[in-house]
């Protein structure tokens, strides 16, 4: 996901550890990303968070789950995990 330009953010009671990236200059809103395994494969789901949580403990908060961002987003996910690694030059050929 650090390809995409996501940062892990881990739950501290869970451990549960999920994806962000912010969409303005300030934590919210921002593109907020879960996945798992399954089958050998990658299953994401993503969503905008456009605010925190208003109390302490709470999951719950203002997320849309579709829409154009959203999709856009979503193409633009696939695109960067599907992008062969960069160039990486061996040190013999620095010398």
């Amino acid at each position: 996901m650090r390809k995409a330009g996501y940062h892990p953010e881990i739950k501290r009671r869970s451990g549960e550890i999920s994806y962000v990236r912010s969409i303005s200059k300030g934590d919210f809103p921002r593109f907020h990303v879960y996945g798992n395994e399954k089958n050998g494969k990658l299953e994401i789901s993503l969503h905008i968070d456009q605010k925190a949580p208003v109390y302490e403990g709470a999951s719950a908060h203002a997320g849309e789950y579709e829409g154009t961002v959203v999709e856009k987003e979503s193409e633009r996910i696939k695109k960067a995990l599907a992008a062969p690694p960069a160039l990486k030059v061996e040190d013999s050929f620095l010398e």
